[in-house]
């Protein structure tokens, strides 16, 4: 059958491109669709891909730094896309890909990484962010974005989530029930490391509001004994005037993995949908200390392949080191991968690739 691909945009690789690798990766012969497509040609050959279908949106000069300002305009252009040609849609949605306009006799399976986070669960703490003439306007916009997100819930036959963790957001905002199936981790890139660790923590992430780096810095510059080193996009630009912390920025993938699998503990503070970063970590046996909200509920087992804390400050942060250092040696390196391995990427094939059998089979009896 025809099965179209809808993904929100490709700006960079993060962990929603790594599922859509996963989707195309069980999709036979699939139609890829994106409002904006800036992915280098290494990174489009990770998808499988020789090119995409793109919508207006594309040719606006520097709209890989712009596109989050044209969010007003995204559901107007998610549904200007004609996929009256395919049976079988499915959509990988953070922002407005669950949008796209179908027809009663077409499947539209929904992989949700998130209801719209600044609508809804982040709106106060986006609203907050924004220049205070600017709020009003602001507020107006994310006020018909909710609108326009609930109204094309209806357009989705069924809703896959990336943790349980999500999809009770689903529910709660949607009033539809979702599938979980984990995200794919490619543990098999990471090797489990039996040399003693070096003496520094570690946190890999984006450098962006609700990431929470800032309370990461705080409490380890209140530790001047620890070492600190943050790794990911944006992060040599966080404010740090600590001589035991160093924030490297984006650094490559071997890089990434030198890191990971030497380091004490993998440290995060944001609360994540899923956490594809933590599971990496725990891929080359590194212990995760994480906040106890989100999908780190699901991954970290407290006390055995981590430590969870329950608050994002400073205080509880230096008090969940303390507690690590007290248990460190009773964690086993081997236990904490294998934790890892029930995220493998060969798991989420397997799974995704069952469902859309199983629905689509399902849907073509209906017809």
């Amino acid at each position: 059958m025809k099965t179209a691909v809808v993904h929100d945009w490709l700006i960079s690789f993060a962990g929603a491109e790594k599922v859509l690798e996963g989707i195309l990766e069980v999709v036979p012969e699939p139609s890829l669709f994106t409002l904006i497509d800036k992915l280098d040609t290494n990174e489009l050959s990770r998808l499988g891909v020789n090119c995409t279908n793109t919508s207006l949106l594309q040719n606006i000069p520097k709209v890989d730094r712009l596109y989050r300002y044209l969010l007003p305009f995204m559901p107007l252009v998610v549904e200007q896309f004609d996929l009256s040609e395919f049976q079988v849609i499915v959509s990988s949605s953070h922002a407005v890909a669950k949008g796209i306009l179908k027809r009663a006799d077409q499947l539209h399976i929904c992989y949700c990484h998130t209801p719209v986070r600044y609508a809804w669960d982040l709106y106060f703490q986006y609203i907050n962010s924004v220049p205070k003439p600017l709020r009003p306007l602001s507020a107006l916009v994310l006020h018909y974005i909710r609108l326009w997100d609930l109204s094309s819930v209806s357009r989705v036959d069924h809703f896959v989530a990336n943790s349980r963790y999500v999809a009770k957001r689903i529910w709660n905002t949607y009033r539809r029930r979702a599938t979980v199936i984990y995200p794919p981790v490619d543990v098999d890139e990471f090797i489990l490391n039996e040399s003693p660790r070096e003496d520094y923590y570690v946190c890999v992430s984006r450098n962006v509001p609700y990431k929470k780096l800032g309370v990461i810095v705080q409490a380890f510059g209140s530790m001047r004994d620890k070492r600190l080193i943050v790794l990911g996009k944006d992060t040599e630009k966080l404010s740090n005037p600590y001589p035991n912390i160093s924030t490297l920025g984006a650094v490559s993938r071997d890089t990434l993995k030198e890191y990971l699998s030497n380091a004490k503990a993998f440290v995060y503070v944001a609360e994540e949908d899923f956490g594809i970063s933590m599971v990496e970590a725990m891929a080359c046996g590194t212990p995760v200390i994480a906040f106890s909200k989100g999908g780190s509920c699901e991954i970290v087992r407290d006390g055995k392949s981590g430590i969870l804390f329950h608050e994002q400050t400073p205080a509880a942060i230096r008090d969940a080191v303390v507690r690590f250092e007290e248990v460190q040696n009773s964690m086993s390196r081997e236990y904490i991968r294998k934790e890892a391995e029930r995220f493998s990427k060969g798991r989420f094939l397997r799974e995704f690739s069952d469902f859309l059998e199983k629905k689509t089979k399902a849907h073509l009896n209906r017809l």
